[in-house]
């Protein structure tokens, strides 16, 4: 994300209208909600925690102990309760 500055980009009555709410600074304009995309949906990272989330509760399941989980996924003992117990 780059900066822009907003005289480039709003008329002067708009950026009269702001002013009265935030003069100075850095202002974050987010997407709406029709654009936001959900996490993970650009990249294959969601997809990998997935898989490797489901190997995890395989192993366990398997007779495999939440340390041996922590050290083979090097994850801490809550993170893989955490994915163990979740729904």
């Amino acid at each position: 994300m780059s900066y822009v500055n907003a005289k480039e980009v709003f008329p002067e009555e708009l950026l009269i209208e702001i002013r009265k709410y935030f003069n100075s600074g850095l202002l974050y304009i987010p997407l709406s909600e029709d654009e936001h995309k959900e996490w993970g949906s650009n990249t294959t990272t969601k997809s990998l925690l997935e898989k490797r989330n489901r190997e995890i509760k395989s192993k366990k399941q398997a007779g495999y102990k939440i340390e041996e989980l922590m050290k083979e996924y090097h994850l801490s003992y809550d993170s893989v309760k955490r994915i163990l117990y979740r729904r």
